[in-house]
């Protein structure tokens, strides 16, 4: 982890645009350790349901849900914490994440959030000096529970890149973890899972203007067939995933 930061930020001595795509390739990550991998984000229930049962509506399943619930509530969000940060306006700050707590729909979605926002502040603890601006950042705030997107547009604030790329990586990551997902719980092999993501690559960049349309008023969490899916899922008798 030290050489990646390392290499980050010598390649922002040299070249901003450079820097900025690798730190936010490096945050979006499914490798970085905040937990991602470990939700469904109801699909495991969907495929329970017989709802998601094959490559193609697995597809279809996780494409809606881009346009449906992610554009509309997380990477909206993400969109103006990230200014947010730079600007260092720790009431918007707080603002946006009490409205992520108070929107998440089930309680497994706000254990979600809760866990990968707070394993993320810890990720940046366990860097030492490397994360110190991020820790530093994040105490000022003084969230009492950091929520994933707003801790992760903490991240993103401090790299050079625009928030629309800084979207971009946010959305990619959410579709590997999802599409992961799919392989392990339809199941699907790894070339069904490559297609899917290619479906989800074309549809990010719109999800993401999408996203940076919205302001307050027009900003959503409202999803109700994957709200019952994600209740269901919390006590399915057998499961993969985290609930």
């Amino acid at each position: 982890m030290g050489t990646a930061t390392t290499t980050i930020t010598t390649m922002a001595d040299g070249g901003m645009a450079d820097a900025g795509l690798l730190q936010v390739l490096w945050i979006a990550s499914p490798a970085l350790p905040v937990g991602g991998f470990s939700y469904s984000e109801g699909l495991e229930a969907a495929v329970e349901a017989g709802i998601v049962s094959c490559e193609d509506s697995a597809a279809r399943w996780l494409v809606d849900q881009l346009h449906l619930g992610l554009s509309r509530s997380d990477l909206a969000v993400v969109a103006q914490a990230i200014p947010a940060w730079r600007k260092d306006d720790v009431e918007r700050i707080r603002a946006l994440n009490r409205w992520v707590l108070t929107t998440r729909e089930t309680h497994e979605f706000r254990l979600q959030t809760e866990q990968m926002g707070r394993s993320l502040a810890e990720w940046a603890r366990a860097l030492g000096e490397l994360g110190q601006g991020l820790t530093q950042r994040l105490n000022r705030a003084q969230l009492a529970q950091p929520t994933y997107p707003v801790a992760c547009a903490c991240a993103l604030a401090s790299s050079p890149a625009g928030v629309r790329e800084a979207l971009l990586g946010f959305a990619f990551g959410w579709a590997e973890n999802l599409v992961q997902a799919a392989i392990k719980s339809i199941p699907l092999g790894q070339s069904a899972g490559q297609r899917i993501l290619a479906r989800l690559a074309r549809e990010i960049p719109a999800a993401v203007d999408h996203a940076l349309s919205l302001d307050d008023d027009r900003r959503q969490a409202f999803t109700p067939m994957l709200a019952i899916l994600s209740a269901r899922h919390e006590t399915q008798y057998s499961r993969l995933f985290r609930s």
